[in-house]
């Protein structure tokens, strides 16, 4: 089983309550505002803020385009 993208419709970041982007390849939902991706652990993501890894410029950037 796989992560079910549609859950973006629904989920928004905990901190500013914006748009995530699902990366793939990291497991992760990513909110480029904050500068936080979310870990996918097990196909569920985990919407903590403690549980998130800050970004540097560099990673949000690339998201961007």
């Amino acid at each position: 089983m796989a992560f079910d993208k549609k859950l973006l419709d629904v989920l928004a970041c905990p901190v500013c309550k914006g748009k995530l982007i699902y990366q793939a390849e990291q497991h992760e939902l990513v909110c480029v505002f904050d500068r936080l991706a979310f870990p996918i652990t097990e196909d569920i993501p985990v919407m903590l803020q403690s549980e998130a890894r800050e970004m540097n410029s560099e990673e949000v950037e690339k998201i961007r385009k």
